[in-house]
């Protein structure tokens, strides 16, 4: 069975995007979604947008072209699992339930509050003046956005590896007070895109919504051409030989170029391009690359019931693995229901009786496969084709070691899922309470008996 590897990536709703963000985030991450061995998450962080903007229109409005820029970019939904974090009510359960974990020592060397407490200091202010328990406790809503899907990678920049390593700090805890022995969570690893570009803004600082220099990524063709005017150059006249390597001109051109555009482009600002035609040349550039998924973004954004049901469908396949990993959650913590509580007394003071048990066999085709049986016989699952007995034998290994199950609901049935794969489907149920009903019992199946 092939390991994939859950990659987690997410943007916060607070304004248009640029090209700075689609350079520096969403065109990387889609690359990285066409991987076949990458089981990629993506999500609209509009819970953290809460945090830095109190304007609901402008929250709603960026939500909206977000969502369509990653869809105009070519993000394939049909390969990644693409909601919005505020449709799944998990992600803030399970902010709570680390929240009460996290250390505020660790919450204290967060760089946004520190940086904020400075601030004041140096003003004379109050060291907390204007500082909301949103910006304070963000670092564990951070955790459980990477935590509730137990990715195994995130990329950040190098100024937010941070809060990468806060989300394994909090997951570890959490693990050593409440695992007895299980490892809820996977720790995540901070992937650092040394090749992605930062690209500069109008005015050669870093592009930021914060330093209005950006240039908005599917402005119109004659508003990008406008902008691309205002970016700041030096003084050297047509025929002068101009400095590539300290040109925020070049810099742009170069992240949009390709190796041998980038190179022709020096060459020529060397033997002395004027800056109005480079500036021309980079507006060619982008109009060509983007002029198609400009295109695409003003259709979706167009459409906004068509882009609420591309959401709606990705946060059902989101809450397929966040529903039943938060309900081991609460069992772990002790929110456990007294029905399923009593169900597994008796279950385990009825360790004499017949138990749940694998059934092995071998089709025609020569592949491998197995059954677990409830102990009245019921089929609770039936596997997938495996190569071999030991690929097989190792799957139900993994099922019976306590670890927490991936069980998805699908209408009238459900599928287990390792490591990213699916192992094994339920057959079709009467009715949801049915289906329900199975999944309970194949928890209480797997759940290892107690001396």
């Amino acid at each position: 069975m092939t390991t994939r590897t859950r990659i987690l990536t997410g943007i916060t709703t607070t304004g248009t995007p640029h090209l700075g963000n689609y350079a520096g985030a969403i065109r990387p991450a889609i690359l990285a979604s066409r991987d076949s061995n990458a089981d990629s998450f993506y999500f609209l962080a509009d819970y953290h947008a809460l945090i830095k903007c109190d304007d609901p229109l402008r929250i709603q409005r960026s939500r909206l072209e977000i969502a369509a820029t990653w869809l105009a970019g070519g993000l394939d939904v049909d390969r990644v699992t693409f909601y919005r974090q505020s449709d799944i009510p998990e992600i803030p359960e399970l902010t709570w339930l680390l929240t009460c974990v996290a250390a505020k020592g660790l919450l204290n060397r967060a760089h946004a509050y520190k940086a904020s407490v400075d601030k004041n200091v140096e003003t004379g202010e109050d060291p907390d003046a204007g500082i909301t328990m949103g910006l304070y406790s963000y670092p564990v809503l951070m955790a459980a956005d990477i935590l509730m899907f137990n990715a195994h990678k995130v990329p950040v920049g190098r100024d937010q590896i941070q809060h990468v390593e806060m989300a394994r700090d909090i997951g570890q805890r959490f693990n050593h007070l409440f695992g007895q022995g299980k490892e809820f969570f996977t720790m995540p690893e901070a992937l650092i895109e040394e090749s992605v570009a930062t690209l500069p803004g109008l005015d050669g600082r870093k592009m930021s919504k914060s330093y209005d220099n950006t240039i908005p990524l599917f402005s119109s063709a004659k508003e990008m051409k406008d902008a691309i005017s205002r970016i700041v150059t030096d003084s050297r006249a047509p025929g002068e030989a101009k400095d590539p390597d300290n040109s925020h001109l070049f810099t742009l051109f170069q992240a949009f170029a390709t190796p041998a555009q980038a190179d022709e482009f020096r060459s020529d600002l060397l033997q002395g391009l004027g800056w109005g035609e480079a500036k021309n040349r980079l507006f060619q550039l982008l109009d060509s690359e983007l002029g198609e998924s400009r295109e695409r973004y003003n259709q979706l954004i167009e459409r906004p019931a068509d882009l609420e049901d591309i959401l709606q469908h990705g946060a059902k396949k989101a809450r397929a693995v966040a529903t039943p990993f938060l309900n081991e959650l609460r069992e772990a913590v002790g929110l456990r229901s007294f029905v399923a509580q009593a169900q597994v007394a008796a279950t385990t003071k009825k360790k004499a009786a017949k138990a749940a048990r694998f059934v092995s066999f071998r089709e025609d085709d020569g592949s491998f496969r197995f059954r677990l049986l409830a102990a009245d016989g019921e089929q609770l699952l039936l596997s997938r084709n495996f190569a071999d007995g030991k690929t097989a034998g190792q799957v139900t290994k993994q099922l019976q070691s306590g670890q927490p199950l991936d069980v998805r609901s699908e209408d009238l049935s459900f599928s287990v899922w390792l490591e990213g794969q699916c192992v094994g489907d339920s057959p079709a149920f009467a009715d949801s309470a049915a289906r329900d009903a199975a999944i309970e019992a194949l928890r209480i199946a797997l759940t290892p008996v107690q001396d």
